[in-house]
């Protein structure tokens, strides 16, 4: 099979296309022959060790993907070979791939491989962080920043799906118009001065009753301090770059909440939560009231211009790398 790989952490250059032999999957797992792979931001940094865990070397990036199962491991049921599958992966820049079983879903005839890729984890974040950590109700007001990236575009939509009004904060009008055709209600640009007052106008001279934040870059304190009395800021992640600060003071002043949002350990610590997460967002996809959009597709030779584009933030919706 072909794959990528590098042997140092240092660079994008470094990494190569290889050949060898596909991987044989072990107890509990699956094999998958991949169809495409999805590369985020995340997927990006880990590439140059700049994520908080570095991987073991050598690294083939890729870490979510959507293909069909080619063979099963020791006491893997439930699963048979032709399956239609999406999974969290070791190395999915790669034309096959292991999966633990338990990280491996079915997906709806309606979904489609390169939907499948970028679905997971940005989707389960984005239910998590909503329902879960943020308890939004219908008719409140939804602020997503970097609402046309994989995550932001998740919340988006799912916002929607839970009764919300979503106004999406985004660089550009392209970015808006696309969170927009996922559903927002309104857009907002990201410039910072007089940024506050702009809101407001698009809340109806109120604030935002829940901030979904992936982004943590310059409008972090100014979107907290927009929020209602009662409100919730979401922390995602630091897409933004220098990890911000929020004075103690401002939490009691709003009545409001800073919540984090971490799927990893949400899956770690919850995981049958998440199992019934995925179970329901798929049964959307399968409804058709969920329809996840694809971002800019690459092909697998094309793996380094992939990898600084995830990084160059102009992406709207998840990048897909195709590879089968």
């Amino acid at each position: 099979m072909k794959f990528v790989q590098a042997q140092t952490l240092d660079a994008i250059s470094d990494y190569r296309l290889e050949e060898g032999d596909a991987p044989a999957p072990r107890t509990g797992e699956v094999l998958i022959r991949v169809a495409a792979c999805g590369v985020g931001y995340v997927d990006a940094l880990v590439a140059l060790g700049r994520y908080q865990v570095k991987p073991p070397l050598p690294f083939t990036p890729g870490s979510e993907v959507g293909g069909v199962i080619a063979g099963l491991g020791d006491g893997v049921t439930g699963f048979a070979v032709g399956d239609r599958v999406m999974a969290s992966v070791r190395g999915g820049f790669a034309e096959y791939a292991i999966a633990p079983a338990a990280a491996t879903h079915k997906i709806p005839d309606r979904m489609a491989f390169a939907q499948a890729a970028g679905f997971p984890i940005n989707y389960v974040t984005a239910l998590h962080g909503l329902r879960g950590r943020g308890a939004v109700r219908e008719g409140e007001r939804l602020l997503v920043l970097g609402a046309a990236g994989g995550v932001g575009t998740a919340a988006v939509q799912i916002g929607k799906l839970l009764g919300a009004t979503v106004i999406a904060a985004a660089s550009s009008d392209e970015k808006r118009d696309f969170a927009r055709a996922q559903g927002a209600d309104a857009g907002i640009d990201t410039a910072v001065e007089g940024w506050r007052e702009r809101l407001k106008a698009v809340c109806g001279g109120k604030g935002p009753d829940v901030v979904f934040d992936p982004v943590c870059g310059p409008l972090f304190e100014p979107a907290f301090r927009s929020l209602v009395w009662g409100g919730r800021h979401l922390v995602v992640g630091f897409a933004g770059g220098p990890i911000p600060a929020l004075r103690a003071n401002l939490t009691l002043m709003k009545g409001a909440a800073l919540v984090g949002v971490d799927v990893r350990q949400f899956l770690l610590f919850e995981g049958a939560k998440a199992a019934a997460h995925m179970r329901e967002l798929l049964a959307w996809v399968g409804e058709g009231r969920l329809v996840p959009p694809v971002g800019r597709t690459f092909a697998l030779e094309d793996y380094r211009d992939a990898l600084e584009f995830a990084l160059s933030g102009k992406g709207l919706g998840k990048t897909v790398l195709q590879v089968g």
